[in-house]
């Protein structure tokens, strides 16, 4: 089969197309002959060299996909050969077949289409076992989603809405924020010109932002904190602006308020199943009756991944960046 692969770290152009064996699949897995692979920017970082596989995993890039079962592994049930589904990956994803643990299947819900679906099993995960299970946002309460136009973004804001949670971005440009806007953001924040923290308190009445989810990490951190309201919780997903800051901790204790770090990528396969059964569970049906949809901004084909990832590098996109085979 055809995959992507890094064999030096780099730019763009490091990525290459070649031949390599069609995988597999273990006990427990199925064979995925895939239709798209989301974009994502740990894809970019791996690609840089910055972000290896987990041990065990593919070491081609790629931590989503969407396609038709072909093999069925030992021991697998509840699925079939010919069924459409999207699944979530810790690597592979680049590339004409993927094995995948069943547990990390999810079918393609009604009314998405099998490329469309691609956009949907890392974003989804990665909002809704931060948000909801970490964070535990809830109804009334007000959430600050930096980065509110990407790809987690704008899946952030629309589970925010959907269970009836008081939504603030940020975004670089007029357009992004009016695009945030139409998924239902309230409070809508250029940082280039507006002072996050500014701009949130004077629209909550100082009250502050109960959850921040967070792509910056250091460059953010103390104004995050600064805008957390009291018992809040900044859940941090990113490090676009770097890995170490001071923390004021004597602000955190006065706010009762948490910092958490995650990623999704690395944890164990039975928490990302759990995590999978829940996105099935709850986001799914949102899903199927109209109220969350996946937001792609372009599809480009596999043998153009290095042009698709220029185009996340650019910061342009509005929503997800897929790649088809």
């Amino acid at each position: 089969m055809r995959a992507v692969t890094i064999p030096t770290p780099g730019d763009a152009d490091a990525l290459v197309l070649d031949e390599v064996p069609t995988p597999t699949p273990a006990a427990g897995e199925v064979l995925v002959q895939v239709a798209a692979a989301g974009v994502n920017r740990a894809d970019l970082m791996q690609r840089q060299g910055f972000y290896p596989p987990p041990p065990g995993s593919s070491a081609y890039p790629g931590l989503e996909v969407s396609g038709t079962i072909s093999v069925l592994g030992d021991d697998v049930t509840g699925w079939a050969i010919g069924d459409q589904v999207c699944a979530l990956l810790s690597g592979g994803g680049y590339a004409e077949q993927v094995a995948v643990p069943a547990t990390h299947l999810l079918p393609v819900p009604a009314g998405v289409s099998l490329i469309d679906a691609a956009a949907l099993p890392e974003v989804v995960s990665t909002v809704w076992s931060n948000l909801f299970m970490t964070a535990n946002l809830q109804v009334g309460q007000t959430i600050l989603i930096h980065g509110g136009s990407s790809g987690i973004g704008t899946m952030a804001i629309q589970l925010a809405r959907a269970i009836g949670a008081r939504i603030a971005v940020t975004a670089g440009t007029a357009g992004k924020l009016e695009h945030c806007r139409e998924l239902g953001a309230e409070i809508l924040i250029n940082y280039r010109e507006q002072d996050f923290v500014q701009t949130l308190n004077d629209a909550t009445h100082e009250h502050g932002a109960d959850v921040i989810l967070d792509n910056m990490g250091a460059k953010y951190l103390a104004r995050n904190v600064s805008a957390l309201a009291v018992n809040g919780r900044l859940v941090i997903i990113g490090l676009q602006g770097g890995v170490k800051a001071e923390l004021d901790i004597g602000t955190l204790l006065r706010k009762s308020a948490a910092v958490i770090a995650t990623s999704l990528r690395g944890r164990p396969a039975a928490e990302k199943a759990a995590i999978v059964a829940a996105v099935r569970e709850h986001v799914w049906p949102l899903i199927e009756a109209g109220q969350v949809k996946p937001v792609v901004h372009r599809t480009f084909p596999l043998t153009q991944a290095a042009d698709a990832h220029r185009e996340l590098e650019a910061g342009a996109n509005i929503g997800k960046v897929l790649l088809t085979t």
